[in-house]
């Protein structure tokens, strides 16, 4: 499944096969994550979670009282479901949706600014059919690569609490799990992620360092294969934040060059 709003369900809807917690009970992820049998599943239950009160309160709140240059637009206003063909060789893993970006479009890292300059990057790489996002109906779609996070809905200041960390995570890592077969690299775009990231790798079977790798732009640690997972390897990036790209922190031939490196190990074409 290749955009947010196709897997679009309302909480009802999205609770999925089977017994269990609905999706406003904390339990909804950690319950309903591991029995997706597919990347469609996944999606369209990711997209009815209402488990974190403050997220949901801020993320609807949001889509009420609208930016200025948005006010006719309807807003998504739901968690944002991963990006990108279900047989990815490399995953993006950021941070959250944007307020006024994602969680408007419906679709990971589209409609701000940070999202522009990511896929400007992906596009340059030869990993996305344009230079920009606009919306999940624009005709974009990504090769070999999908965009997620840790963090599903837009937190009030791009501030997610470690409690909502957590509880997302189940989303994470039955998406790495149903990548699994087929990934091959991850770049991790910032501290937040590269610390979310590492815990759902390791409890998803692959053997993370310890002590585990310190995040840094450029950061690159290959995880050996086990027994249940093949080799993959992690770069890390400064995230494509304005304040980042604004001050120089992160340039575009930095990010590009991250990319390239994660798209080479995933066994990609470049350009």
């Amino acid at each position: 499944m290749d955009g947010a709003r196709s897997g679009g369900t309302d909480g009802a809807e999205a609770a999925g096969p089977g017994p269990g917690p609905g999706p406003g009970d904390p339990g909804f992820p950690v319950y309903h994550a591991p029995r997706c049998a597919g990347l469609g599943e996944l999606d369209a239950l990711v997209a009815g979670c209402r488990a974190c009160p403050r997220l949901v309160a801020w993320r609807e709140e949001v889509a009420e009282v609208r930016r200025a240059a948005f006010q006719d637009e309807d807003y998504w206003a739901r968690p944002v479901p991963g990006f990108g063909p279900p047989d990815a060789a490399v995953a993006v893993v950021g941070l959250a949706p944007a307020a006024h970006g994602g969680n408007r479009t419906g679709r990971m890292f589209t409609g701000d600014a940070a999202g522009d300059f990511l896929f400007e990057a992906l596009h340059t790489v030869g990993l996305a059919s344009q230079p920009s996002s606009v919306h999940a109906g624009d005709g974009l779609t990504l090769r070999g690569v999908r965009l997620t996070s840790p963090v599903h809905c837009a937190p009030p200041a791009n501030k997610p609490t470690p409690g909502e960390r957590d509880t997302c995570r189940a989303w994470l890592a039955a998406e790495l799990d149903l990548l699994g077969p087929g990934l091959r690299a991850v770049v991790v775009l910032g501290g937040f992620g590269w610390q979310a990231l590492l815990p759902v790798l390791a409890e998803a079977g692959w053997r993370v360092p310890r002590p585990r790798p310190a995040f840094g732009h450029g950061a690159h640690v290959v995880l050996p294969a086990t027994e249940r997972r093949q080799e993959l390897r992690l770069f890390g990036s400064y995230h494509p934040s304005q304040r980042n790209t604004f001050t120089g922190r992160l340039t575009m031939p930095m990010l590009v060059d991250v990319l390239r490196e994660a798209a080479e190990a995933g066994g990609l074409p470049t350009s």
